[in-house]
């Protein structure tokens, strides 16, 4: 299948899941959890099919995808580890144990490992924060966590 083909095919079903929420009351963030959830992010092209299908400008739908935390403008690995951020994890040493995930994995925050395994994300708080530092694995949330956790979680999804 050659590379056009796959932009319509992409663009088809953009258009197919907008319709389905159309409508919502404020059918934006509903599009765009769907779309991420057929694509796992959401593709520079699709912010313009949505962008036309609900008269707003391509630049609108860009801020909201780059607005949220959970929305991704780029592919992810197959899995998801989220380290929380926010001042309780802080005080409790999650900068330290990030900067030595960052350094296991030999990647940087919002990237993936070379090998398609693990994206890196920064959250704001997970909740946890009498329980910290807290990380989020695939959805499923960690408390507690040290370095050790890290790479027994780690270790696990890469097999």
């Amino acid at each position: 299948m050659n590379i056009r083909a796959v932009a319509v095919d992409e663009a088809t079903r953009v258009s197919e899941i907008v319709e389905d929420c159309r409508q919502l009351e404020g059918p934006l963030l509903p599009i765009l959890h769907r779309v991420q959830e057929e694509f796992g992010y959401i593709p520079e092209q699709a912010k313009q099919v949505i962008a036309k299908a609900l008269n707003l400008s391509r630049a609108e739908v860009h801020g909201v995808v780059t607005f949220y935390h959970d929305f991704r403008d780029h592919p992810a690995g197959r899995h998801s580890l989220k380290l929380c951020r926010a001042e309780a994890c802080q005080s409790m040493g999650c900068d330290a144990l990030a900067e030595q995930v960052k350094a296991s994995l030999g990647i940087g925050w919002h990237e993936t490992t070379p090998d398609g395994a693990v994206t890196l994300e920064p959250v704001y708080c997970l909740g946890l924060c009498a329980s910290a530092p807290a990380a989020m694995l695939d959805g499923e949330i960690y408390a507690r966590v040290d370095e050790d956790c890290l790479t027994e979680m780690l270790a696990e999804v890469r097999k």
